[in-house]
């Protein structure tokens, strides 16, 4: 459910953006290091969306796979230690369904 929201707001993020971007189409100058240039404000806007939706995936994606290789050494850890001291862990109990009632009923 909560990639559900997360992508519905991605997409009124996006749409919003979008919007605001194509009110936005006169040329603007943009100084950069070595010159000056004139974009279109429209590219501008979205091509600093794109770059920052970009940098935002990028440190997602790092990030997972940074628990993915913790969860491998926790994992290998755990192994180990189980190895050396011969704990192994107790099976979940279920829960035992309770037989029914075949005693008569008495009026």
């Amino acid at each position: 459910m909560k990639i559900q929201w997360s992508l519905i707001l991605a997409m009124v993020f996006a749409l919003i953006t979008a919007v605001f971007a194509v009110i936005n189409v006169d040329p603007v100058p943009v100084n950069l290091l070595f010159g000056s240039i004139s974009l279109p404000l429209i590219l501008l806007i979205l091509g600093s969306t794109l770059l920052g939706g970009i940098i935002v995936g990028a440190f997602g994606i790092y990030r997972g796979y940074r628990l993915q290789r913790e969860i491998k050494t926790l994992n290998a850890k755990l192994v180990h230690i189980q190895e050396a001291t011969g704990y192994v862990f107790p099976e979940p109990a279920t829960a035992a369904v309770p037989a029914e009632d075949t005693t008569p009923l008495q009026d």
